[in-house]
């Protein structure tokens, strides 16, 4: 029977270079679209530019779902060299038992339902930064999965990647999974606050028009 106790060194590979790969590739999504956004160079520009919807010709709808499909397009090639990196990288014995097979399968499932639950509630412009291109939702939503927790994609995603790792009876599949939290935790920190301060100004915008609007009576 194969021994549980091995030396670090031997339970990530840091010589292959898919490892480090699929680390850049699990910071570009995120990372981009909230960080290098609020340099003036994508998303931010498009909400005070409108940049990518005059590009479609005023049409930002259709600029929105041209982004969505960027960044979907950009999560499969994160996925594929994910599990490209785990193929490569040394197994652990523990990680290998029935109980944690069980538990990795559990672990997808439930990042799954978040995932694919929070987009049906959101819709494709909730889900793919809608608000940035003035496409706002009419009401927070606060039904399954926002009730759990205030970021199922980002939430569902980490118990996604944990579980593959789990599956694959990969350590470095949990390195990376760890790496996953931090880099949605980063970026919730730009997100939340710039998309709350879209809908502040909508709801000031709001009050000001209902102000005006008794003003003129």
């Amino acid at each position: 029977m194969s021994s549980f106790e091995a030396p670090v060194t031997k339970l990530v590979d840091l010589g292959q270079k898919s490892l480090f790969i699929s680390a850049s590739s699990i910071a570009f999504n995120p990372l981009f679209w909230n960080i290098v956004a609020r340099q003036g160079l994508t998303l931010s520009a498009e909400y005070h530019n409108k940049i990518l919807t005059r590009l479609f010709g005023g049409r930002s709808q259709a600029a929105c779902y041209a982004l969505a499909a960027a960044i979907f397009s950009f999560g499969i090639l994160r996925d594929f060299l994910y599990e490209r990196a785990l193929r490569q990288q040394p197994s652990y014995p523990l990680l290998e038992q029935d109980e944690v097979k069980y538990l990795a399968y559990g672990l997808i499932a439930v990042g799954n339902i978040l995932v694919l639950s929070s987009t049906w509630a959101l819709g494709i412009t909730g889900t793919f930064l809608g608000d940035y291109f003035g496409i706002l939702m009419d009401d927070i939503i606060t039904g399954f999965p926002f009730n759990i927790t205030d970021a199922p994609m980002y939430n569902g995603s980490t118990c996604s990647f944990l579980g593959t790792a789990l599956l694959y009876g990969k350590p470095a599949g949990i390195l990376l999974t760890a790496w996953v939290f931090v880099v949605y935790q980063i970026a919730l920190k730009y997100e939340n606050p710039f998309t709350a301060g879209i809908y502040a100004k909508r709801e000031r915008e709001r009050a000001a028009a209902k102000t005006g609007g008794k003003k003129s009576q």
